[in-house]
């Protein structure tokens, strides 16, 4: 798989730190550039502090013969301006957008992104204009873009392709460390249904737990790799970025504000239980899942967390059948999820990470792993479900499957059921009980456990830096 990079310096302590971050959507971006970029504009959108500011930038710098990067966050109401007057002379327009930016611009050479859109819904609204005239290209990046108070008096262009970006994956981060080999070696080891030599075992698990605790925020992993893979600059990066996050809350409407609150601090509470969904009745007294639609919605499109719904039924398709009154929140990234379940205090004092190292913080740690494993497989592309059966007899959930993906066939559709375990030690009833019930639909059965990859009565027992390759 082709990489490309995104170089960035730091400067600290008087040296030059030069670090390149690896970023697949360099690619996603080149094939639009190819085959529509003088047809549709691409929107890339991501959570904040994901980097797609650096990457649309760079991709302009050395895609094309020039650019220019208009950043809704900081710009000048002149040229907001030139949107409300000039969209019908766009001679005019790009003359004083040149003029303003200082940037000569060359038709069908040069490419406009407009950063952080979502301030600024005219410009967005503009874009259907703007590619029609067919001069340049036109990149818009955006957080919480979809949020229906954002584009509630705007026509969604349909000249706009979406792309979505996260932080860090597995790969990427294996690259910003130096491992493209083991990566290389993990995924043959994948397709040839074989476990890893035993030391390259231990060094692709030691990588896991880093990647778990340091996560995919592109600065945090600057920061980690800089300091010598020190941990507490990471951490504090990740800390501010959770204020970033609970400020943008507070900046929404009043009516769901207070709940979206709620539940973007009660995440790690609710993970760290057993079943992990949302019970809606220990968030609220009296409370219950219609309330909190718009709740999740907001969390979810701004690509803070990534929801995962119930599906009972996955003998058609995962979506058709899906519950949205059962819901598990992850945190969209792993990293941020350990700095906002502990305080800098009980990170250092309890020794957390030694503990996640030496594998002796179970409940915790099974929370991580659980939601590093959704923060992969959302990655990679898939939407996450999960299932549960009570039985009436037992009065209990005798079948609970933590997560459902599908090879989204139309004629051959399977279904590839996911167990996370995070000690050595666990059953697999849930597991056969459930491929003896959906056998005919079922592709493989996968467990993701700490130990080395193994094929046991038809079940694929993988390790956890395995996942990217699902």
């Amino acid at each position: 798989m082709a990489y490309h990079g995104v170089e960035k310096d730091f400067i600290r302590r008087g040296r030059w730190i030069w670090v390149v971050l690896k970023r697949k959507i360099y690619d996603k971006l080149l094939q639009w550039k190819k085959t529509c970029g003088g047809t549709k504009a691409v929107m890339v959108e991501g959570a904040r502090r994901i980097g797609k500011s650096t990457v649309c930038e760079e991709f302009g710098k050395r895609e094309y013969k020039s650019y220019i990067l208009v950043d809704f966050s900081r710009v000048s109401e002149e040229v907001k301006g030139y949107f409300e007057k000039y969209l019908n002379d766009l001679d005019t327009f790009f003359m004083l957008l040149s003029t303003a930016y200082g940037k000569k611009l060359y038709e069908r050479k040069s490419v406009i992104i407009f950063d952080e859109v979502q301030m600024y819904p005219r410009a967005r609204a503009a874009i259907k204009h703007l590619v029609a005239d067919g001069r340049y290209d036109y990149i818009e990046t955006g957080s919480l873009i979809s949020i229906k108070e954002n584009v509630k008096d705007i026509v969604i262009p349909s000249e706009e392709r979406r792309m979505k970006m996260y932080p860090l994956d597995f790969e990427e981060f294996a690259q910003a460390l130096g491992e493209e080999m083991l990566i290389s070696y993990i995924g043959r080891c994948f397709e040839r249904e074989e476990p890893l030599e035993r030391s390259m075992h231990d060094k692709a698990m030691l990588l896991f737990k880093q990647y778990m605790l340091v996560g995919g925020m592109p600065k945090s992993v600057v920061l980690f790799l800089e300091n010598h893979k020190d941990f507490e600059a990471a951490d504090m990066e990740k800390r501010d970025i959770l204020e970033l996050y609970r400020s943008d809350i507070m900046k929404i409407k009043a009516q769901y504000r207070s709940k979206v609150i709620s539940i973007f601090d009660q995440i790690p509470g609710l993970l760290s239980q057993h079943e992990k969904r949302v019970k809606f009745r220990r968030v609220s007294d009296g409370s219950y899942a219609e309330q909190y639609e718009e709740t999740f919605f907001w969390l979810s499109d701004s690509m803070i967390s990534n929801e995962c719904f119930l599906c009972n039924d996955p003998n058609v398709g995962l979506s058709i059948n899906e519950n949205r009154s059962y819901v598990k929140c992850y945190m969209g990234d792993t990293g941020l999820l350990l700095s906002h379940a502990f305080d800098e205090n009980e990170l250092l004092e309890d020794e957390v990470y030694k503990q996640i190292f030496d594998g002796k913080l179970s409940l915790n740690e099974g929370m991580l792993y659980e939601n590093v494993i959704a923060q992969m497989l959302v990655a990679n592309g898939h939407k996450l479900y999960f299932y549960m059966h009570y039985s009436e007899e037992k009065h209990r959930n005798d079948i609970e499957i933590d997560f459902l993906i599908s090879n989204n066939s139309k004629l051959k559709y399977k279904i590839f059921p996911i167990e996370v375990k995070s000690g050595n030690r666990y059953t697999v009833k849930s597991l056969l009980r459930f491929k003896e019930k959906y056998k005919a639909r079922i592709g493989r059965c996968y467990i993701i456990h700490p130990r080395n990859f193994q094929e046991k009565d038809g079940i694929y027992c993988i390790p956890p830096y395995m996942t990217f390759c699902l």
